[in-house]
């Protein structure tokens, strides 16, 4: 085999592990939770597609590209330099920005799912639960947990941003169709404009240090914290 075939063997592994990290069917339990969306159809804030469509960019844009997506962006090279300092400075900088119990405990329950997973994976996960059980994190939060599967891979930093993006546009969808309600159609249509988003999103989270980074989005936390004693819901609190 050619070195050129050898790169494009690498290559095609490392997109086929990054989209396994995004699929809504790794068992992490993201279609769970809503995020304060089912907070915010029971508020009348979002009640069709247009304004589901409005709330999930400007949730993208205003949380995840400047929180979790920027986290993850310096967790990657954190990991593959094994510079469990700063793994800790990050994982630690996430469990502090969550601004509700219910926030936090998505982010805990879904980053032990991951390890969870990466243990039953054995050798085929290609030592992600080495590294995770080697920086002791207690408890490992997701974006942090998802940073080192994705240090495992080949792939570069941006397509694994994308990823992490899509997979969460994915879940978030899901959860509006099933809140306000939608069809899949309307689902699918919301899917394509998030997805239009996602590289603008990706790129300014590249872009922040830790000065930059922040996870402000008071309205998200308030509807956060009434959904934890919300009468009627669907997804968990």
């Amino acid at each position: 085999m050619t070195t050129a075939e050898l790169a494009a063997q690498r290559s095609d592994a490392s997109l086929l592990k990054i989209l396994w990290l995004a699929s809504p069917a790794l068992p992490v339990g993201g279609f769970s939770y809503s995020e304060g969306l089912e907070a915010a159809v029971d508020a009348g804030l979002v009640h069709d597609e247009s304004s589901a469509t409005t709330w999930l960019i400007d949730q993208m844009h205003l949380g995840l590209s400047r929180a979790d997506l920027a986290v993850a962006a310096q967790a990657i090279p954190a990991w593959r330099a094994h510079d469990m300092t700063r793994i800790a400075a990050l994982n630690a900088w996430v469990l502090h920005t969550r601004e509700t119990a219910e926030l936090r405990l998505q982010t805990e329950q879904m980053g032990r799912s991951l390890l969870e997973w990466a243990r039953q994976l054995g050798e085929l996960g290609a030592g992600v639960f080495e590294q995770l059980q080697a920086a002791r994190l207690d408890p490992p939060t997701y974006p942090v947990a998802c940073a080192c599967a994705a240090a495992c891979t080949d792939g570069s930093v941006r397509d694994s941003l994308l990823g992490y993006a899509f997979g969460w546009a994915e879940n978030m969808v899901q959860a509006a169709i099933k809140s306000v309600p939608l069809g899949q159609s309307a689902g699918q249509r919301m899917l394509a404009r998030l997805a239009q988003q996602i590289p603008e999103a990706v790129d300014h989270a590249l872009s922040l240090d830790d000065a930059s980074r922040q996870a402000f989005t008071p309205l998200l936390a308030i509807l956060s914290a009434r959904h934890e004693t919300q009468y009627s819901r669907l997804f968990r609190s």
